[in-house]
């Protein structure tokens, strides 16, 4: 079991250094818009560090407020898994069935499954937030779970255009039904 979870933390961490390697290769023409706007690359670097940081910081805060156990993962998402399920992990291309519910940090329900129905998805061919496919391929069937996902890893600046805001912290309970 251990060994799995390092193999799954160890592909996370090349996952990680490939996302942050893709993103920190901007285009030319995205440097000319940020110095035409007058703000410096670097003074944007800082102020998205900072951001990252006061999300983690939320983050942290609501763990400790709601008293749950959780694991920060190098990507950026934070993970509790409160029922380990049985069987393998979830991968690319499975078909994958669970209940959810979808809130912000300060308990506002946005989604949830008693609503609109069980949410079922194949693998690495579903549109959705990079976090929740990241954090989804450490459970497996059975399993119970929170994960946090920080905005740059679920709706980002935008939020969705309907229940989640701008730059909004998402946290997922999971319930995983099936996997085939």
């Amino acid at each position: 079991m251990l060994k799995q979870k390092s193999r799954r933390v160890n592909k996370f961490f090349y996952i990680t250094v490939c996302f942050l390697a893709l993103f920190s290769s901007c285009a030319t023409k995205n440097n000319e818009q940020v110095a035409e706007s007058g703000v410096s690359r670097q003074e944007m670097e800082e102020l998205n560090r900072y951001m990252v940081e006061k999300d983690k910081e939320r983050i942290s805060s609501y763990i400790e407020r709601k008293g749950l156990e959780m694991v920060e993962y190098p990507l950026g998402f934070w993970l509790g898994v409160e029922i380990d399920g049985n069987g393998e992990y979830i991968k690319d291309f499975d078909r994958v069935v669970f209940e959810y519910d979808c809130s912000l940090l300060d308990g506002t329900l946005c989604y949830s499954s008693k609503e609109l129905g069980n949410k079922e998805i194949i693998m690495g061919k579903s549109e959705m937030e990079p976090g929740l496919d990241a954090g989804l391929r450490m459970l497996n069937s059975g399993s119970e779970a929170y994960i946090i996902l920080p905005p740059f890893l679920a709706y980002g600046l935008k939020g969705d255009g309907k229940n989640i805001p701008s730059r909004s912290v998402i946290v997922y309970r999971i319930k995983i039904l099936t996997i085939n």
